[in-house]
C-alpha cells in the first residue's frame, strides 16, 4: 500500500497538524501558493514533494513549473494551481490536482479524479482547513481520504474586545500603505498574524476597497 499526501494553498504557514498527517507518505503533491521556500524544504524533509507555482508564488518560486505531469505507482497525475488555466491535453491523466479556491472539491469525471484538497495553511475566513491522503493498492486501485484539520477560536478575530474590528482594518490598511510587514502590523495592533494577513490580502487584491468593503467581505469570524 502506498500513500500520497495532497495539499495546496499553504501561503507560508505549514501547520503541525499538516506535518503530522503527512508522516509516512511516500510523496507529497502541492497545488501551489506555498509562498515560503522554507516550507518547501520542510515538506521535502518529510517526503519527496512535487509542486506547481501558484499566483502568489513570486521571486524564488519563479523556478517552479506552472503545470506538472508525473507518474507515481502506476497513476498519472497532472498538477496545476488554477484548473481554469488548463490548456494542454490531460486526457491520459488519472488524477488532476489543483487549488486556488481554498475549497475542497472531489469529483469523478470521465474516468478522471479531479481533486482540490482545499487550504491547510492560512485560513480564509469561515472556510474549513482541509487536505487529502491518496491511498494506492498494489493492483493500481486507489481512494482518497479527506482530512479535516482542527481550527482555533481563541484570540483570532477580536483579541482586544475594546477595539472595533473596523478600526483594526483601517490600521492594517495604513500599515500596509507604509510598507510594514504582516508581523509588524499584527504586533502593533495586538492581533493575530493570520487575521492581519487576511486583511492585507483583501486590501491588496481589491484596489479601491475601503474598510467597510473589507469588513463586508469578511462577513463573520472563523471558528
Amino acid at each position: 500500500m502506498h500513500k500520497i499526501g495532497i495539499i495546496s494553498d499553504t501561503h507560508g504557514l505549514l501547520r503541525d497538524s499538516v506535518k503530522e498527517n503527512l508522516k509516512g507518505c511516500d510523496y507529497i503533491l502541492h497545488g501551489g501558493d506555498i509562498k515560503s521556500e522554507s516550507n518547501l524544504k520542510e515538506l521535502n524533509a518529510i517526503a519527496k514533494t512535487y509542486i506547481v507555482r501558484g499566483n502568489v508564488d513570486k521571486d524564488w518560486a519563479s523556478v517552479l513549473p506552472p503545470t506538472l505531469k508525473i507518474s507515481l505507482f502506476g497513476i498519472k497525475f497532472f498538477l496545476i494551481h488554477n484548473k481554469n488555466h488548463i490548456t494542454e491535453d490531460i486526457s491520459d491523466c488519472n488524477v488532476i490536482i489543483y487549488g486556488h479556491s481554498h475549497k475542497y472539491e472531489q469529483e469523478q469525471n470521465n474516468q478522471q479524479l479531479w481533486l482540490n484538497p482545499g487550504s491547510c495553511g492560512l485560513r480564509r475566513f469561515t472556510l474549513p482547513l482541509t487536505m487529502a491522503l491518496l491511498h494506492i493498492k498494489e493492483n493500481g486501485s486507489f481512494w482518497v481520504d479527506r482530512i479535516n484539520l482542527p481550527t482555533k477560536t481563541a484570540n483570532f478575530f477580536l483579541p482586544n474586545e475594546q477595539k472595533d474590528i473596523k478600526d483594526i482594518i483601517i490600521a492594517v490598511m495604513k500599515g500596509t500603505d507604509k510598507g510594514k510587514s504582516v508581523t509588524e502590523i499584527a504586533r502593533q495592533n495586538n492581533i493575530n498574524e493570520e487575521l492581519a494577513s487576511q486583511i492585507c490580502r483583501l486590501y491588496l487584491t481589491h484596489p479601491g476597497v475601503d474598510a467597510d468593503g473589507i469588513l463586508n467581505k469578511m462577513s463573520q469570524p472563523p471558528v
